[in-house]
């Protein structure tokens, strides 16, 4: 009977089944202590949507950065959204991947030479369709108090480096700063001296991760010096594609063997990329092994199944719900307690 009333109160805060919910404050908690202890959760791949997780099965169900697209990641059981950050002409950091508003608005202009007020009249498009929504232009505030107790928050800041501490106060601000994951590219030891003085501004309560890619960095040396001087519970590795080959075999020279072992040393998550990017091959930043093999191709153990395979304990996708259910179905999702996402989806075998 206990267990019946529980499971209705996460129903009701969530407006979700219960199969598909993590209740309130629960959720993040439980969230929290799996992304920071990489260690005790190595079988475990948690899901982060990129641009807050738009797409669905190859085709764009929300807009971008929008918290409708928040709300359906939830739905679907991701650990984290990623979402890029501008700032409007009157000094408020908002939500919005380009620095233009042709492609995800209704607008056209540049960002920076609107008040927030007048991107307030923004408002948000399903990209491809071109049909204009409800929803418009979220301000960063908006965006992580829609998330608060729900869901981590990855920054990809669109700014100067130097605005990191200001967004890390607007999520203190909320009581959230634990809950947002910052991070930085980093490729030699002075970009790694920057970024040690930033977060000294930005303050310890706010999660750092480092990306670093093999374009510039193939040695675990690197990437050690980086966790040593700042410890983090992640670290964004990028497989640049390369262009004489189809789809990489290895994983490229950061996914190594000695890397995973360094992970483990340090109790940090490797962190891969699947999602697609514009105008560029499908997979470019993760050997060519990214989100249009697995749905396009209908390929996802090619995909997903190759970077767990390879250590990495997150992925952020474009399609976080497909993600999911072929994760969970192929034994790499373990289910949180109370929580029955997943469950249904091990006991279907899978021929991919």
């Amino acid at each position: 009977m206990r267990m019946f009333w529980v499971r209705l109160t996460l129903a009701a805060a969530f407006l979700l089944p219960a199969a598909k919910a993590i209740a309130g404050e629960m959720r993040v908690d439980r969230i929290l202590e799996r992304f920071e202890q990489a260690n005790r959760w190595r079988d475990h791949v948690m899901i982060v949507a990129h641009r807050a997780g738009g797409l669905r099965e190859g085709k764009t169900r929300y807009p971008e950065n929008s918290l409708a697209a928040l709300a359906a990641s939830v739905v679907d059981g991701a650990e984290m959204v990623e979402v890029d950050i501008r700032r409007s002409a009157d000094g408020v950091f908002v939500v919005m991947h380009d620095s233009w508003l042709d492609r995800t608005t209704t607008c056209k202009g540049e960002v920076a030479l609107r008040t927030l007020a007048q991107l307030r009249e923004c408002h948000l498009v399903v990209e491809g369709t071109g049909e204009a929504t409800e929803e418009v232009v979220p301000t960063l505030a908006d965006f992580l108090s829609a998330a608060r107790g729900r869901v981590l928050v990855n920054i990809d800041n669109k700014l100067d480096r130097h605005d990191f501490p200001a967004m890390a106060a607007v999520a203190r601000e909320l009581g959230m700063a634990r809950q947002v994951v910052i991070k930085e590219n980093l490729w030699n030891e002075q970009r790694l001296a920057g970024a040690v003085e930033l977060l000294r501004r930005a303050g310890k309560d706010i999660h750092f991760m480092p990306i670093i890619a093999d374009d510039a960095v193939r040695d675990v040396e690197f990437a050690e010096a980086v966790q040593s001087a700042l410890p983090s519970h992640a670290m964004e590795l990028i497989n640049w594609r390369d262009g004489g080959e189809l789809l990489t075999r290895t994983g490229g020279p950061l996914f190594s063997t000695r890397m995973r072992a360094a992970a483990v040393r340090g109790n940090w998550h490797i962190w891969a990329n699947t999602y697609a990017i514009v105008n560029k091959p499908g997979g470019f930043l993760s050997g060519g092994r990214g989100d249009e093999l697995a749905t396009l191709a209908s390929l996802p153990a090619e995909s997903w199944g190759f970077w767990a395979e390879r250590g990495a304990t997150m992925i952020q996708t474009d399609e976080p719900g497909a993600a999911i259910r072929w994760l969970a179905a192929n034994g790499y999702r373990v289910p949180y307690d109370g929580d029955d996402i997943g469950i249904a989806a091990r006991r279907t075998a899978s021929i991919n």
